[in-house]
């Protein structure tokens, strides 16, 4: 197993440090602290980096994209994570669902989408699953509970599906320009059984906004809610077959490994800021007389981030490489967990040697911080050590 990069990958990773280093950085933490959650991305960053290649890294070459291999894609994520990890992820959910486009649409359904997607350095996409009485049980199905899952309700009538309920905590739901929503369409069966993948458009009849969440950490990444009221969505517009949400792609998983990876990189970029922000601290810093970086204390703490941090690194090489070798393993599942463990055990290390000098809180730690307690919810919670769990047992 070789981790050496060739030129076209060290190419992509320079390419996006530079860009985090001089367009990121320096509005990561004034774009934070913006009091209004509507109002904190920068749709200048989003054009730049778009024409940079950073929001249609993912498609291929042939249908007008980059093309960029997973390693590539573990690096440039990482690096933009560094300057702000909701920055990358903004730039990153738009790989995600560029991976369906890819796997599971229609020609004509490229045609109609894919392309106004490449054309436009505005253009971002979401997906729409988590309802108010939905989560958990929609990633780790109760097996033959009908009530469980997606309630969001799809009626056919003619050549159009009819919508009507809501979705929340939606990334992207107040700016993305297409979504690909799950909806259930089939209530009489598990949702496993039940549920329907559609291309829904912003402008579709039915379909407005609601409101934006206020959360304390990725606040440039934002999440909305979406509320459908008898919603109009050509049957054109539907991902494969009728119930068949969870066999998308005719097998093709390259969203879901993309999924696991995406996660487990973004972290090693938080991971590295904060072995940096901890070390250049405690240089510049005194506590009871002694500059910080000599106390043993300090050291232990910088020893350790930077051991989990390169840890971590190894292991999101590895699965990248895994995944552009076409090797499927448990190894994604166990990163994006391990991911978990390790970006909120160096924020708070990172956290505490800043207490040491006393004063007020250093805004870049806070924010690192914060940003990280999201990994409980999207990669380390119990649902997925469970569904990692069951994949190991069989």
């Amino acid at each position: 197993m070789d981790f050496s990069l060739n030129e076209e990958q060290t190419a992509w990773q320079r390419k996006a440090r530079k860009f985090a280093e001089e367009e990121i950085k320096p509005i990561s933490l004034a774009r934070d602290q913006i009091a209004d959650p509507a109002e904190t991305i920068d749709w200048e960053l989003v054009k730049k980096g778009s024409k940079l290649g950073f929001r249609t890294a993912v498609v291929s070459k042939e249908q007008g994209g980059h093309g960029i291999d997973y390693v590539t894609q573990a690096l440039v994520m990482a690096e933009l994570a560094k300057a702000d990890s909701a920055a990358s992820k903004t730039f990153s959910q738009c790989w995600k669902w560029s991976h369906l486009i890819s796997a599971a649409c229609t020609d004509e359904q490229k045609e109609r989408f894919l392309k106004p997607f490449l054309a436009d350095d505005t253009f971002v996409l979401g997906s729409g699953q988590t309802e108010a009485n939905s989560g958990s049980d929609t990633r780790r199905p109760p097996p033959g509970d009908i009530k469980a899952g997606v309630r969001l309700r799809a009626e056919l009538d003619g050549d159009h599906w009819v919508l009507n309920g809501e979705k929340q905590f939606i990334a992207h739901g107040n700016i993305a320009k297409l979504f690909f929503l799950y909806v259930r369409t089939d209530f009489s069966v598990p949702f496993a059984d039940g549920t329907t993948i559609l291309l829904v458009p912003e402008d579709t009849p039915g379909f407005s906004r609601g409101k934006v969440y206020n959360k304390s950490g990725w606040r440039f990444y934002q999440n909305g809610e979406m509320i459908f009221e008898d919603a109009r969505v050509p049957v054109a517009n539907q991902i494969g077959e009728t119930n068949g949400a969870l066999r998308k792609g005719d097998g093709d998983t390259s969203g879901d490994m993309f999924g696991d990876l995406e996660l487990a990189a973004n972290a090693l970029g938080i991971c590295d800021a904060a072995c940096e922000q901890a070390l250049e601290f405690s240089r510049s810093h005194v506590s009871g007389g002694q500059p910080l970086w000599e106390q043993q204390l300090v050291q232990l703490k910088i020893g350790r981030m930077n051991m989990l941090t390169e840890a971590l690194r190894s292991y999101v090489l590895r699965v990248a490489w895994e995944h552009d070798q076409l090797i499927h393993s448990t190894n994604a599942g166990l990163a994006m967990n391990l991911s978990t463990d390790t970006v909120q055990e160096v924020t708070e290390l990172n956290l505490e040697i800043h207490d040491y000098a006393g004063g007020a809180m250093d805004r870049g730690a806070d924010k690192l911080a914060r940003d990280s307690f999201i990994w409980s919810h999207l990669a380390g919670d119990s649902v997925q050590r469970l569904k990692i769990a069951g994949r190991i047992g069989k």
